[in-house]
């Protein structure tokens, strides 16, 4: 019997392939888990797609975060990582740097994230989200991305970082140009990077003669203090975490939101938990949720230091090497039925936030948003419902992250705000 021929390898990177790229990720996994390719952005780089492979990468320190490492031929120079932040001086953060800087400066900003820490900030999350529910509650139809999954961890990590309230629509305005251009030309995103450093030097001057209990705050005198922190540093390291901790966080509301909507059974499920006061399939269903499309699709650039195997792919010293959460989160080796949505899903250690010593430090803050996030949605408007056909909607294009452009959805009207409050987030 003659062998069957091998299908096709299949496009990446196309708008159909930002729709639904599990099944080339399937491919992917089966045929090339390890596999090099061309990106959009000129970039030659090896995609590991299998569990197994991704959560060892993760782990290894002979991949460097730092870009230094990227043996980057001219065509491709400067077109890693956050467009903008070479330019703006932004590179020393937690995303671009390795032990011991990387362990040095985590500690620092880890005291910020603490259980404690994130626990007290639930009321002020809880505000928030009723506001902006409130925005929209009286209209019976919403943008849900744009009136709500955007707004609510931009406001939350603006509060965090200290920035005053009067700032923070400016903030908002910035961060819009990133989730707008984000798969497209990279100068919008690098101009708003820009105004972000100009930004966040300032503050950090006016803070270090008014220091609060905020994040800002604590770098300022952790500096003060002898820890080294140098002014591009704290300026850095407050630019990653409201780059890295709003992005994300609107994508998994937005993408677990979409998931509920197209899987009525587990959304009813949900509904009916919370109305009876049980928060337990809340907790693993946004687990489950992270796990099954999840707000970061490949984890953030990492480069070979020296040559190395993964997954009996052989790497080359300088080569750049992407993590594809996504299809990692989708192995049959390690997930049963892993394309089905499972609320109750326990065996659930998906790569979602990461693994190892990068493992996402906002991770506590994102999940408590989504579980509050998700409990006023489906709590306030128990009849939500998309408002056109799963074929109409569109996904942001890009290569980190994934998440919708746009979210429309319909529900009866919700009494009970007063529609005004949710614009200003204080």
């Amino acid at each position: 019997m003659s062998e069957t021929p091998l299908s096709p390898a299949p496009e990446l990177f196309t708008w159909e392939f930002a729709t639904d790229p599990y099944p080339a990720y399937a491919w992917l996994r089966e045929h090339a888990p390890v596999h090099r390719t061309r990106l959009p952005s000129g970039v030659d780089a090896w995609l590991v797609t299998r569990y197994a492979d991704a959560r060892q990468a993760l782990a290894d320190q002979r991949l460097s975060k730092n870009p230094a490492h990227h043996d980057e031929p001219a065509h491709a120079r400067g077109r890693t990582g956050i467009p903008g932040e070479r330019k703006a001086e932004l590179m020393t953060h937690l995303l671009n740097i390795d032990p011991p800087d990387h362990t040095r400066l985590r500690r620092l900003v880890s005291k910020a994230f603490t259980p404690r820490r994130v626990a007290a900030f639930a009321p002020r999350v809880e505000e928030l989200t009723d506001r902006l529910i409130d925005g929209f509650a009286g209209k019976g139809e919403a943008d849900l991305i744009h009136e709500f999954a955007f707004p609510l961890p931009i406001y939350a990590i603006c509060d965090l970082l200290g920035v005053p309230p009067e700032d923070q629509d400016d903030f908002r305005d910035w961060a819009g140009m990133m989730i707008r251009h984000g798969g497209g030309p990279r100068g919008g995103v690098a101009r708003s990077v820009k105004k972000m450093r100009g930004y966040l030097l300032e503050l950090i001057h006016r803070k270090r003669g008014d220091l609060g209990d905020d994040l800002i705050s604590g770098l300022i005198r952790a500096s003060d203090h002898g820890e080294h922190l140098t002014e591009n540093e704290a300026a850095a390291m407050a630019f990653i975490l409201l780059f890295a901790g709003f992005e994300t966080t609107v994508n998994l509301i937005g993408n677990g939101t979409y998931a509920l909507l197209r899987n009525p059974v587990q959304r009813e499920r949900l509904q009916r938990a919370l109305a009876e006061g049980d928060t337990a399939l809340l907790e693993t269903g946004v687990e489950e949720l992270l796990r099954y499309d999840g707000p970061v699709e490949m984890a953030t650039w990492r480069f070979a230091t020296e040559p190395l195997v993964i997954g009996g792919q052989r790497i080359g010293a300088g080569d750049p090497v992407l993590v594809v959460l996504a299809a990692a989160d989708r192995d049959p080796e390690r997930f049963d039925g892993p394309d089905v949505l499972d609320l109750a899903r326990s065996d659930n250690q998906h790569l979602g936030y990461g693994h190892g010593i990068h493992y996402c430090l906002g991770a506590p803050l994102a999940r408590l948003e989504a579980r509050t996030a998700l409990t006023a949605l489906f709590t306030r408007l128990p009849d939500l419902r998309l408002a056109v056909d799963p074929s109409e909607m569109r996904w942001r294009g890009g290569l980190i992250m994934r998440g919708l452009r746009t979210l429309p959805v319909e529900f009866a009207f919700a009494p009970g705000g007063n529609g005004n409050d949710a614009a200003s987030g204080t």
